[in-house]
C-alpha cells in the first residue's frame, strides 16, 4: 500500500484504499525502510511511527465517519423522507454533520432493501442512486481493519526478518565427539544448557575503545567469560556455573567451519580463553563437553560493545561494595570502575566495566571477577522481574535491536522465535532457586599465575549437572531455603480447617517393618496445627525413602504447600503425583520419629563448599574491595 502510483493510474483521492478512508502516507517510506532492514510495525511510537512524538513518519488513517459524503445518504430501497422547508431544521432536531451516517433524517426507517415503502412514498420519491450510508461505513470500517491487519502484518513480517538478519550465527560443535544426550526425566523432559561467552574481541573502533590493549587491535578474539547455564528439565531451578578465564585445559581437536583449518588437540594445557581463536565458538562448547561430560545445546556470544548496548537497554542494576573504589593502577591497568562505598546503578559503560574488574576485587584475581560478575547477573534478574523499565513498546523494541544486534548465537538459536521461547523457560525460574557457583580450582604447579579444575570437587559439581539435581540443595539429600513469594503456588490455600489430608505411614524398609502408629502420630500432630481434616490411611502402602506431600492438580497446590509449611518441611517435599486423589502425606524411611522434620544430611548431592555458590535472592551480597584500590 506503498504512495507512490503506477504511470497513468488515478489520482489518490480516487484510489480505493482512499475511498476505504486510509491514508497511504501511513505507509510512505516503509520500502525504503525495508531496503535498509530498519522496517517498523505500524501504531507503534517511535521516530518514524505513525503517530510518534516527533511527528514524522506518516499519519493517523483518518476516521472514516469523518469523510466528506461521497454519495446519497439515502439507504438502497427506501425513497426519500419529506424533511422541514429548506432553511430549518424542524423541533428538537439538529442539523447532522456532512459526512456522518446521520446524512439520512432520523426519522427514515432503517429497513432492508427489500422492504416496502410506506403507502403514498412511492410518489413523492426522487430517483436517486441507490446506497445505503450505514452499511457503507461498516463496509469501509471493514474493509480498512483488513488492510490494517494486512498492513501491520507485513510490517511486522519485515521487522521480524530484520530481527533475525541482525543475528550472527556459528555452529554450535566444531570439535570431533559430543557429550552423550541426558535422559529424560519421568515427564519425558530434558534439561536445557547454554554456555555464556563474552568475546574480549578488539576488532572494531568501539570494541577497540572499550577494551584498550591497541596493541591486540585486529587480533584473535578470545572467551574471557565462560559460564554454563542450566537449566533443570522440570523448569523448577537454574544453575550457572563459571570458569575462570585462567583455567589450564587440554583443548580438543576443532576444525574451522569457515577456513576449513584443523586445529589438533594440544598436547599438554592450554589457557580456557584460547578455544575462541581455534575455529570460534564451537570450540570452546567442544572444550566444556569433553571437560564435563556435559552435553550443550546451545551458545550465547557478546562483545565490549555488546554488552554496552545491552546494558544501556535494560537500565540501571544495583550493585555493592564494602568501600570506595577505583580500579586503576600505577601503570594504567585496571579497568577504570569508581564507586562510592556502598549500593549504585550501573549500566552502560560502568556495567562493563564492574563486569571486566579483576585489579580492585578481593586477591585482584580472575576468580575474584568470577563473583562480581555472579551479583551482577543476580541483580540483573531480580531487577527485570521486579521492577522492569521496559514496559513501553518503543523501550521493548529498543532491546530488542541492541540484543540481536549484539549477540552471536549458534545456528538452531538464531531467531527471535527461538530467543523468545528460551527467554519464557527461564523465566519460570524464581531468584531463590537460581544458584551462582565457580568451577571447584587449584592453583597450577606448572604456573602459579593460572589454575587448574580441583580434582573430585570439579568433577562433584559437574555430575549434579549431568544428573540435573539443583545446585540449592533443594533436590537429594541437600539443605532447602526458605520459599519466597515468587516460588509459591498462585493458587491461595484454604484455611486448614477446610483441606483434607490423607497420611500414609511409608516408613518401612527392605530390612525393617513400618513404625506402628506413625501415621496416627502425624494426623495428631496436624489436628494440633489446625487441619482437623486429617486423617490416616489404613491400606498398606509401599515404603517410602523420603516424606513427601503429594497433590493431584493445580487448584489443591497452595493447600499442599500449606501443609508443609504447618510441618516445617521444605517447598521441595511438595510434589504433583497422578497417584494420588486429594493433599496427601506419605512418611517416609527418613521420618520415623518425633514432630519435628529432620534437617537432611549434607551428602553427595549438595555442591562441595569449594563451588563457592551463591543464591540468585540474595541481595545483601557486597564485593570485597581490595585497600590497594581505594580511596
Amino acid at each position: 500500500m506503498g504512495s507512490a502510483r503506477s504511470e497513468g493510474g488515478p489520482e489518490r483521492d480516487q484510489d480505493p484504499a482512499g475511498a476505504l478512508g486510509w491514508d497511504d502516507g501511513l505507509y510512505e517510506g516503509r520500502d525504503a525502510a525495508v531496503e535498509t532492514g530498519r522496517a517498523k510495525v505500524p501504531g507503534q511510537r517511535g521516530a518514524g511511527d505513525a503517530g510518534g512524538a516527533d511527528g514524522e513518519g506518516g499519519t493517523e488513517p483518518e476516521d472514516p465517519d469523518e469523510q466528506p459524503d461521497r454519495g446519497s445518504g439515502t439507504p438502497v430501497g427506501v425513497p426519500e423522507q419529506p424533511g422541514p422547508p429548506a432553511g430549518e431544521s424542524g423541533p428538537g432536531r439538529r442539523r447532522p454533520k456532512a459526512g456522518t451516517e446521520q446524512d439520512a433524517p432520523d426519522e427514515a426507517p432503517d429497513e432492508d432493501p427489500g422492504d416496502a415503502p410506506e403507502e403514498g412514498a412511492a410518489e413523492t420519491a426522487k430517483p436517486r442512486k441507490p446506497k445505503r450510508r450505514k452499511r457503507r461505513v461498516l463496509a469501509w470500517t471493514a474493509a480498512g481493519l483488513a488492510l490494517t491487519l494486512v498492513a501491520v502484518g507485513t510490517a511486522g513480517w519485515f521487522y521480524y526478518q530484520h530481527l533475525n538478519d541482525n543475528l550472527d550465527r556459528k555452529p554450535l560443535h566444531i570439535g570431533k565427539s559430543r557429550a552423550p544426550e541426558p535422559t529424560p526425566n519421568a515427564a519425558g523432559q530434558t534439561p536445557l544448557n547454554i554456555l555464556l561467552i563474552g568475546s574480549d574481541a578488539r576488532d572494531s573502533e568501539e570494541n577497540q575503545r572499550l577494551g584498550g590493549a591497541r596493541d591486540t587491535f585486529g587480533g584473535p578474539a578470545l572467551a574471557d567469560v565462560q559460564m554454563l547455564l542450566h537449566l533443570s528439565a522440570d523448569r523448577s531451578n537454574m544453575s550457572v556455573i563459571s570458569m575462570p578465564r585462567d583455567t589450564l585445559l587440554k583443548i580438543p581437536e576443532c576444525t574451522d567451519p569457515e577456513s576449513g583449518k584443523v586445529y589438533p588437540a594440544t598436547v599438554g594445557t592450554r589457557m580456557t580463553n584460547q578455544t575462541l581463536m581455534r575455529g570460534g565458538p564451537g570450540c570452546t562448547v567442544a572444550t566444556w563437553e569433553e571437560l564435563t561430560g556435559i552435553r550443550i545445546d546451545h551458545f550465547m556470544m557478546v562483545d565490549f560493545a555488546g554488552v554496552v548496548s545491552m546494558a544501556d537497554a535494560i537500565g540501571g542494576v544495583p550493585v555493592c561494595v564494602d568501600a570506595n573504589l577505583h580500579s586503576r593502577t600505577s601503570d594504567g591497568k585496571g579497568s577504570g570502575l569508581k564507586l562510592k562505598k556502598g549500593t549504585t546503578e550501573i549500566k552502560g559503560e560502568d556495567a562493563l566495566a564492574w563486569l571486566r574488574t579483576r585489579y580492585g576485587f578481593g586477591d585482584g584475581s580472575d576468580i575474584a571477577r568470577a563473583k562480581a560478575q555472579h551479583m551482577y547477573m543476580n541483580s540483573l534478574v531480580r531487577e527485570l522481574r521486579e521492577n522492569t523499565g521496559l514496559s513501553s513498546p518503543g523501550k521493548l523494541r529498543n532491546l530488542a535491536e541492541e540484543a540481536t544486534e549484539a549477540l552471536t548465537v549458534d545456528e538452531e538459536l538464531a531467531s527471535v522465535a527461538e530467543l523468545y521461547a528460551l527467554a519464557e523457560e527461564l523465566k519460570k525460574v524464581a531468584p531463590n532457586r537460581t544458584t551462582m557457583a565457580t568451577m571447584p580450582w587449584i592453583w597450577s604447579p606448572s604456573d602459579r599465575n593460572r589454575v587448574e579444575p580441583k580434582p573430585d570437587d570439579a568433577e562433584q559439581l559437574f555430575r549434579l549437572v549431568r544428573e540435573d539435581i539443583a545446585l540449592d540443595g533443594r533436590d537429594g539429600d541437600g539443605p532447602s531455603p526458605s520459599p519466597s513469594e515468587d516460588e509459591t503456588s498462585e493458587d491461595p490455600a484454604a484455611d486448614p480447617a477446610e483441606i483434607a489430608v490423607l497420611v500414609r505411614n511409608g516408613t518401612g524398609s527392605p530390612v525393617a517393618a513400618p513404625v506402628s502408629g506413625r501415621a496416627a502420630d502425624l494426623v495428631k500432630l496436624l489436628t494440633e496445627a489446625g487441619f482437623t481434616r486429617a486423617t490416616a490411611d489404613q491400606k498398606q502402602v509401599e515404603n517410602r525413602e523420603e516424606t513427601a506431600i503429594l497433590y493431584p492438580s493445580a487448584e489443591l497446590e497452595g493447600d499442599a504447600q500449606s501443609v508443609a509449611e504447618a510441618l516445617g518441611m521444605p517447598l521441595g517435599t511438595v510434589r504433583k503425583s497422578a497417584e494420588v486423589s486429594g493433599v496427601t502425606l506419605e512418611i517416609g524411611a527418613d521420618w520415623t520419629e518425633g514432630d519435628t522434620f529432620p534437617k537432611p544430611k549434607k551428602g553427595d548431592n549438595e555442591p562441595p563448599d569449594s563451588a563457592e555458590a551463591l543464591n540468585g535472592s540474595d541481595d545483601t551480597a557486597c564485593m570485597e574491595v581490595d585497600p590497594a584500590f581505594t580511596w
